[in-house]
């Protein structure tokens, strides 16, 4: 089967694991490990057979692991989606401690993602100041931001955004993508040698049903999109047209869900209550294995994690 012809039903997918803890993020790195975010205080390594060692912090407070990613010395520099919010660093050995809880004087609130980028910069994405979060379900809030972390230290480098989620810089590392979940699009921005961003635009925008959540880029130069409530994988091809991969939803509950969201009632239920025939609620993509087309999809519902084989091999990862 050609690239252009690739879909998959959620009875054709793989698991892997078991007995994860909100296994939200997946990351693949160059070595081979897998690892998956741990609600209960870091992460979760997973060997090719399954086998789990859980990777946690002492939990004073519980780092309740969102989006992470695996600094260069090896340890985890996690997003805590619960107070007191900010991200933190927990090593393999079980020490915690923070590694960003303010910014330009600010508190920073629950995070949701972190991401490493080729020269050692740390991205990290505020989805919102609201609390509750749920405050933000709506298309007409965008208070999200993305904050720097580099040898200048930490400052915020990009506001007005709906609902930031994952964020990452392209393969040429001159482009940061991020997805605005309830704005309902994926915005890039360029990325300057100091780390500035600039020269904001829309690369795809999607309908009725999708909230993009997680993303990864191929080595053709596609970007792998994964909406969460419905179920969904999209490809953006580089000329932006987008191919539907996957979906795992009934209709009629969607409907509930789209109409929720278009009336501003948006909330938390309307997360934690996904009606599918199979999936956990998908929310990121990692391509790995040896050729890097062994494809993760990591969820909000269910204790382990999905995957396929793809036609197409994930471009190279950062660590």
């Amino acid at each position: 089967m050609t690239l252009e012809d690739f879909a998959l039903a959620p009875e054709q997918l793989d698991e892997i694991g078991r007995g994860l803890v909100r296994p939200e993020c997946v990351l693949a790195t160059a070595a081979g490990a897998l690892y998956v975010s741990h609600f209960g205080g870091g992460v979760s390594q997973l060997d090719p057979d399954g086998r789990r060692t859980d990777l946690l912090g002492p939990g004073d407070p519980v780092v309740a692991t969102n989006g992470f990613a695996v600094a260069h010395e090896g340890d985890f520099l996690c997003a805590n989606l619960m107070p007191p919010g900010g991200v933190w660093r927990v090593t393999r050995d079980g020490r915690q401690a923070p590694f960003l809880l303010e910014v330009e004087g600010r508190r920073l609130p629950p995070c949701n993602f972190v991401a490493l980028d080729y020269r050692g910069r740390v991205w990290i994405t505020v989805s919102t100041w609201l609390e509750p979060r749920a405050r933000a379900y709506r298309p007409d809030v965008a208070d999200g931001c993305i904050v720097l972390v580099d040898g200048d230290g930490a400052r915020v480098v990009a506001t007005d955004l709906g609902y930031t989620n994952e964020a990452i810089l392209d393969p040429t590392g001159r482009w940061l993508y991020v997805n605005e979940t309830f704005a309902r699009r994926t915005t890039r921005f360029r990325v300057s040698a100091d780390g500035a961003l600039s020269e904001r635009e829309v690369v795809a925008e999607y309908g009725p049903g999708t909230f993009p959540d997680g993303l990864a880029f191929d080595e053709a130069g596609g970007l792998w999109v994964v909406s969460v409530v419905s179920n969904r994988l999209i490809r953006v091809a580089p000329d932006g047209r987008q191919q539907l991969i996957l979906e795992d939803a009934e209709e009629a509950r969607l409907a509930e869900v789209e109409a929720a969201f278009q009336a501003g009632r948006m909330g938390r239920p309307h997360l934690d209550r996904v009606a599918s025939r199979r999936l956990g609620n998908i929310s990121s993509i990692a391509f790995g294995g040896p050729d890097r087309r062994r494809a993760y999809l990591g969820n909000l519902l269910d204790d382990r994690i999905y995957s396929f084989e793809s036609p197409v091999a994930g471009a190279a990862p950062v660590a």
